[in-house]
């Protein structure tokens, strides 16, 4: 149960978050949502699929990070083994909320989570009420996450629209004894790219979807690297 309030410098005024990585803050997860507008980072990290929620049929994409449940194979005792973290990870304890009649985005906290306390870690305000440096990251990020939430509904209509989706499945085998089956996701269909007439391509590409599905197509690259690590997490686990 989450207690999310708007954030303020006048109650919030000494309020700081543990920033570091681990399981006690809910970071075992093998999958998070991610956005378009973070497929650039994130597509050189993490495999990219898609989703599609059986109740509504709209399609959402995920990082895939393990593949065990609650297994993330990018968490170790250090904190995350990566060069970008996902965006709804790095948030933290905040998000966006509509604000009032104007529906304005503001930003809201979680108070209820692990990492919110009064005395370590991040300050959110500045002495005198300002936004900290930290804040400020927090703040580009969440303007990430809510770009991205805007424009996912459009680049799936494109790819749709395309026929450039398709179902996927990823067998990955560990060793002689140890297989992993990774279904029920959707992907960018290769062959149905290379078939795109020039006038499908010259759409996407000026609506700033052709790249996006190059980075979708290119993060299924990644896949190998979870094999790595589970295989070296296995090995570690033995010795």
């Amino acid at each position: 149960m989450s207690q999310t309030t708007l954030l303020d410098n006048v109650n919030h005024h000494d309020l700081k978050i543990i920033t570091e990585h681990g399981a006690r803050f809910g970071d075992n997860v093998n999958q998070v949502l991610t956005f378009p507008s973070e497929y650039a980072d994130v597509h050189r990290e993490y495999p990219i699929l898609f989703h599609r929620d059986s109740a509504s049929g709209d399609y959402q994409s995920i990082a895939l990070l393990g593949l065990a449940r609650d297994e993330n194979l990018f968490l170790d005792e250090s904190g995350w083994d990566a060069n970008y973290v996902p965006a709804v990870i790095a948030r933290g304890p905040f998000l966006i909320g509509l604000h009032g009649d104007s529906g304005e985005p503001m930003i809201h906290v979680d108070m209820d989570s692990p990492r919110v306390n009064r005395s370590q870690g991040q300050a959110v305000f500045l002495t005198h009420g300002g936004h900290s440096p930290y804040l400020s990251r927090i703040s580009e990020i969440l303007q990430r996450i809510h770009r991205g939430v805007a424009g996912s509904a459009d680049m799936f209509a494109a790819f749709t629209a395309c026929d450039l989706i398709e179902p996927v499945k990823l067998e990955l085998q560990l060793n002689d004894n140890e297989r992993y089956i990774i279904d029920h996701f959707s992907t960018i269909s290769g062959e149905r790219m290379a078939a795109l007439t020039g006038a499908q391509l010259e759409s996407l590409n000026r609506q700033g979807y052709l790249q996006l599905a190059f980075y979708v197509l290119a993060s299924l690259g990644n896949t190998p690297q979870l094999i790595e690590r589970k295989n070296r997490r296995s090995v570690a686990m033995v010795s």
